[in-house]
């Protein structure tokens, strides 16, 4: 089922006019000359069963998945343009074959138009069952989802990424913007371009990467090496705390500042940037390494 809700901006004074003489209209105004003037939002539901393969993708527009109660996809596509003209060239394709939902928001072909850029982008805002596996791309725009079970792929170009409650396989990749894991457990593969990461959960595999900021990890009870660790910045400081007892191989190194183990004794090479060694019974690897600040290994 599809619904339409449609918001357009006349001059300013007629919009304060209608908003006195007509209760609930929704009219949204454009404060400058760069932000869209219109506004159209259209909702698309699919039933589902089981657990739903979702695949969302916009070419430019925040993306926000949270989960309900439900065995129903509901997703919400908010255009904004200039004009009704342009949001109508926002191309919404959907299709749904059994248990797999796909939503991709298509940008409009400007050729001709001698390097003119209209302004234009669609937000998407879905509600999804508990458990789902949901793959996330946005060209432009942050992407925050919560409380969802399952295999989860986030990918935005520009753009911070949110997550809450998450639990399974997690790969999260933004160009440039920082990254949130808030209570994600499993496993977790993250990386950005240029930003900060934070993580905090009951881990089992962590690949995390920044060329630039400061990485923070708290990997909370039952935590365990299931596959090999990598945590690396380009440019910041990493702080690591894990659970006692822990058990690894520990590769940690700092390019320029020092590593400090607080956690547990190491067994092996220690000095001021460098420290290699067996942390309790040993096993998988534990590699960190920063080019430039300090590392941080404690007690969570």
């Amino acid at each position: 089922m599809t619904t339409f809700v449609r918001s357009t901006a006349a001059p300013l004074g007629l919009v304060l006019m209608a908003g006195w003489l007509v209760a609930g209209c929704d009219i949204s105004v454009g404060l400058d000359s760069n932000s869209p003037r219109y506004v159209e939002r259209e909702k698309k539901d699919f039933q589902v069963s089981g657990t739903p393969d979702l695949v969302l993708s916009t070419f430019d527009g925040s993306i926000e998945v949270r989960a309900w109660d439900r065995p129903e996809v509901s997703i919400e596509i908010e255009k904004r343009a200039a004009d009704k003209q342009a949001a109508d060239q926002i191309e919404v394709k959907a299709t749904q074959s059994g248990n797999r939902v796909t939503l991709e928001v298509r940008q409009p072909n400007e050729g001709g138009h001698f390097g003119f850029s209209v302004s234009r982008s669609a937000r998407l805002i879905a509600s999804v069952p508990r458990q789902a596996n949901l793959d996330a791309h946005t060209g432009d725009g942050s992407i925050v989802i919560e409380r969802v079970a399952g295999r989860v792929r986030l990918d935005t170009g520009d753009g911070s990424l949110k997550a809450t409650e998450l639990a399974g396989d997690l790969r999260a990749h933004t160009g440039d913007g920082s990254i949130t894991l808030d209570r994600v457990d499993g496993r977790i593969d993250a990386d950005t371009g240029d930003g900060s990461i934070t993580l905090n959960g009951k881990l089992e595999g962590v690949r995390l990467k920044t060329g630039d900021g400061s990485v923070r990890v708290r990997a909370g009870d039952g935590s365990r090496m299931a596959d090999d660790w990598d945590i690396h910045t380009g440019d910041g400081t990493i702080t690591l705390q894990l659970p006692e007892p822990f058990d690894a191989e520990l590769d940690a190194h700092a390019g320029d500042g020092h590593v400090s183990v607080s956690s547990a004794a190491v067994k092996g090479e220690v000095s001021k940037d460098t420290v290699r060694g067996q942390m309790g019974a040993g096993g998988r690897s534990l590699r960190i390494t920063t080019g430039d600040g300090s590392i941080t290994i404690a007690k969570s």
